[in-house]
């Protein structure tokens, strides 16, 4: 421990003993980095954030076709914003325009604009927009204003080119839409006139619609219905005639007029032949019912008297078959006519495809391409009535809306660099860098401040050693060297505290 303090005592003594030594060089650094820290331009940021909202006006479709087309706009604005038009729109419109003069002028401030300019987008819809003003040839106030202004141009630039580009946008999308209708619609027009035509050449006289496949399908289609109507038509035929044949054509008995009994009888007798030719079997319930009727009718018609001369009656129920026999051939013939009707026109079908196979090709392209191009129109229909609605909107509301959140800050000190505490700094290394010095010159020069440390670097003991002897003449010239160099010191002190003092002053008129 003893010889640590020693080895202090003795880098002390060496740095003391050449202490002007030390001032000077503390002087030169301390001044050398004060000036070059004075060379260093103020730099000022303006900041400003915004927000921006959607509004949708118009309902999505397909997901969220409407909003992603909005964020899209709003990511095309951000990235164009700091392009060269955009900030030369900037530099004339500000004070920037006063130090320029030539084209070489603006451009260099619009390199130097585009460094300084940074926009970052922060959460859901906010932007931060910022601006960083460090040497534009003029005071540190102007430099601060110029900073705000730069960041309210840019605003400004932001909702200009928002609404000026989506409208303009929407207005060209318009008129090229309206020219690809206008080209579509002729060539549907076209395309329906061909077929038109075709079809007047070659299937006018065909039965059908559409295609010849088509024509051929519908009448196969028709065909298989006629032939399953015909089918149970004859069927039903067979079984009317099936009955007629096994009912007598008229009751035995007395010929006149019958009573209320025999009335009734043939009442149900005609309503129980009427069931059976619509296919009803005995296990019916109506047929069952209509059983037991004419049971009891039957026996009550036998206990009453005829009226009238003798002779034998017309039996209703042969008429009634009779009658539903006429109405079954009529719809067997006509289903009948109907079946040779259709394997006709199947046949002329098949025979065109047979003998002009090209016909039925040819039918089927020209109908593709009208289908393909009648498609195309109609969306491009349906395109056009949502732009023209989105521009109608537009023009009457702004689908983007902008809120200034917190509008461009003027600064009231600059963001770099920090002075006060580059000035210190010097201050510090200033007199470690003189210390250091004179402590390495001590180097240089063999001493031995100390009995002990010459006893170690001779080998020798060391007997004794004399203290200095300093008369009253040495003790004020040391006393007037020493107010002197304490001088020096405080004069570095002084000027350090001064500089601090100007940098706040500076600041001061800058707010």
């Amino acid at each position: 421990m003893d010889g640590l303090y020693d080895e202090v005592r003795a880098g002390i003594h060496a740095v003391w003993q050449r202490r002007w030594l030390a001032l000077g060089i503390a002087w030169g650094l301390c001044l050398a980095g004060w000036l070059v820290v004075s060379q260093i331009p103020n730099q000022y940021v303006s900041t400003a954030r915004i927000d921006v909202q959607l509004r949708s006006i118009l309902p999505a479709q397909d997901g969220s076709v409407a909003r992603n087309e909005q964020e899209k706009d709003i990511e095309r604005v951000r990235q164009t914003l700091t392009s060269a038009v955009n900030l030369k729109k900037v530099v004339l419109s500000t004070d920037l325009a006063n130090t320029v003069s030539s084209d070489q002028d603006i451009a260099n401030r619009v390199a130097a604009l585009q460094k300084a300019i940074k926009i970052t987008p922060q959460q859901d819809n906010i932007f931060e927009i910022s601006a960083t003003i460090a040497n534009a040839g003029a005071s540190d106030a102007t430099n601060a204003k110029l900073a705000r202004d730069v960041v309210q141009k840019l605003i400004d630039i932001f909702v200009e080119d928002n609404l000026a580009n989506n409208r303009g946008q929407t207005s060209q999308s318009l008129r090229f839409l309206d020219q690809q209708l206008d080209q579509r619609q002729q060539a549907l027009q076209a395309a329906e006139t061909k077929k038109a035509d075709f079809q007047t050449r070659f299937l006018g006289s065909l039965p059908g619609t559409g295609t010849i496949a088509d024509r051929v399908g519908q009448a196969r289609t028709q065909l298989a219905q006629v032939n399953a109507d015909l089918a149970a038509a004859q069927s039903s035929l067979g079984a009317v005639n099936g009955q007629m044949a096994g009912t007598p054509r008229s009751t035995p008995g007395a010929a006149g007029v019958s009573g209320p009994a025999r009335a009734r009888l043939a009442a149900i007798q005609g309503q129980l032949a009427e069931a059976r030719g619509r296919g009803w079997t005995d296990s019916h319930p109506d047929v069952i019912a209509l059983n037991s009727q004419l049971a009891q009718a039957q026996a009550a018609a036998g206990n009453e008297p005829l009226y009238g001369g003798g002779g034998g009656a017309s039996n209703p129920l042969y008429l009634s078959l009779q009658a539903m026999q006429a109405d079954r051939a009529a719809q067997v013939a006509s289903l009948s006519q109907r079946k040779a009707q259709l394997e006709g026109d199947l046949g002329r079908l098949s025979d065109t495809m047979a003998n002009e196979p090209g016909v039925a090709g040819e039918l089927a392209a020209i109908d593709r391409d009208y289908l393909v191009l009648k498609d195309q129109y109609d969306k491009l229909l349906t395109s056009r009535e949502q732009v023209r609605l989105r521009s109608q909107v537009q023009t009457e509301t702004d689908a983007v809306k902008f809120a200034v959140i917190d509008p461009p800050t003027r600064p009231q000190a600059p963001a770099a660099p920090n002075r006060p505490l580059f000035l210190t700094a010097i201050l510090i290394l200033g007199l470690g860098g003189g210390a250091a010095a004179a402590f390495a010159m001590s180097k240089l020069r063999t001493t031995y401040p100390t009995a002990a440390r010459l006893e170690k670097a001779s080998g020798l003991p060391v007997i004794g050693s004399i203290g200095e002897v300093v008369t009253a003449a040495q003790t004020a010239i040391r006393k007037r060297q020493l107010r002197m160099f304490a001088g020096g010191v405080g004069g570095l002190v002084v000027a350090f505290v001064v500089l601090i003092g100007v940098e706040f002053l500076q600041r001061g008129l800058v707010a």
